[in-house]
């Protein structure tokens, strides 16, 4: 799914233009205990409700594609008989009516999901009546030639309140107030099927984690069944140790600088684009070649991206590279410039020992105290 596609499902989540069926939940406590279970018609919640749980659902559908969304791909033992995408086709197709399939997700859910701490499963069936769109990106209300019919699941934290002092209206008095447990955010959640190209995909699913960098891989693999892909800090620290495989002895300061340059380029002339910048293994070659990474150091690359990142992989360029900053760093300075004026920074060696060098333009402050004769 793009954005333009996770933005039209989570439009849905307005009074005027819910289409919800039905909302399950259960209540596991820390010890993974049913507390308790509750279903019922989504249009027949009081408004107020309706309110607090399209803020939930929204929040399962928020993010960065790459980082917080995730699109996943049924391999295809998943889809054999008996696998976890049948039974998440079932679940679909039940629209949350059947009771015994409804216990058995809960009971998927606690056994796959690692968490400490009380939390709610919470569930919607929804069928969307897509509209149809001119050629020009009209939607047309009365063109609808497709439902798409899925479910959404969300997993929230369940809290105490924080105490504190309340004012009782009453008593017209200030006291301690109660504390009672509080429905927060989602932590992690699952769109199924994917809304892919404006229609349903029953082969992908739509993942979101709260935490990027923690993707629950007990969740994705066995509740799912969909291969775990590498959350964004190891996608970064993969992609870094492939180029210093790679580069070996010349991983320089003049290479790493051209690399970064390179990719933020490609991210820029991408910015346009409906889904994020991927980059898989014969991109990433095009890239280091593109760099002026020489053929002799480029001969062990596929095997140091199919150890590093694994064979098949691609790198998201927005988890690897901060296009707001290039950093330098020693272990003991440092160093953040902007990425357009890199070329400030040079390698040299001055009396013997390697140094960076700053040019400097402008003028030179230290805590705050302008330096005078600086840049003369």
């Amino acid at each position: 799914m793009i954005k333009r596609e996770i933005s039209e499902i989570k439009r849905q989540f307005t009074p005027s233009s819910c289409s919800i069926s039905r909302i399950c939940g259960c209540y596991v406590d820390g010890e993974k205990n049913k507390k308790t279970e509750f279903k019922e018609a989504f249009l027949s919640l009081p408004e107020e409700d309706m309110f607090k749980y399209f803020e939930i659902l929204r929040k399962a559908l928020s993010g960065t594609l790459g980082k917080n969304l995730l699109n996943l791909e049924f391999p295809l033992d998943a889809e054999m008989e008996g696998g976890p995408h049948e039974f998440l086709l079932k679940l679909r197709n039940s629209r949350l009516q059947d009771d015994a399939l409804l216990d058995a997700f809960y009971d998927k859910v606690i056994e796959t999901y690692d968490y400490v701490g009380n939390y709610l499963i919470l569930l919607i069936h929804d069928a969307y009546d897509i509209p149809g769109k001119t050629s020009d990106g009209i939607e047309m209300e009365d063109a609808s030639d497709e439902v798409f019919s899925y479910v959404l699941c969300c997993i929230c934290p369940v809290d105490l309140s924080k105490p504190g002092l309340s004012y009782n209206e009453l008593e017209n008095a200030f006291q301690n107030r109660i504390r009672d447990w509080v429905v927060g955010m989602p932590e992690l959640g699952f769109l199924f099927p994917a809304f892919n190209d404006r229609s349903t995909d029953l082969h992908s699913a739509l993942y979101y984690s709260k935490n990027v960098n923690e993707l629950n891989e007990p969740f994705i693999s066995q509740l799912l069944g969909c291969p775990l892909p590498l959350p964004a800090d190891l996608q970064k620290e993969s992609f870094q140790t492939i180029i210093e495989e790679t580069l070996g002895e010349a991983c320089d300061y003049e290479t790493v600088k051209t690399i970064h340059e390179n990719l933020n380029e490609m991210l820029e002339e991408h910015k346009d684009q409906p889904e994020p910048l991927l980059l898989d293994k014969h991109q990433v070659k095009s890239l280091l070649e593109q760099s002026g990474v020489e053929e002799e150091q480029l001969e062990q690359f596929d095997k140091t991206f199919d150890e590093t990142a694994g064979a098949g992989a691609s790198i998201f360029a927005g988890n690897i590279v901060n296009s707001r900053a290039f950093e330098v760093k020693t272990p003991d300075v440092i160093l953040r410039v902007n990425p357009d004026r890199a070329d400030l920074v040079e390698q040299r060696e001055v009396d013997g020992r390697l140094c960076l060098v700053i040019a400097i333009d402008g003028g030179v402050e230290v805590n705050g105290i302008v330096l005078t004769g600086a840049s003369d």
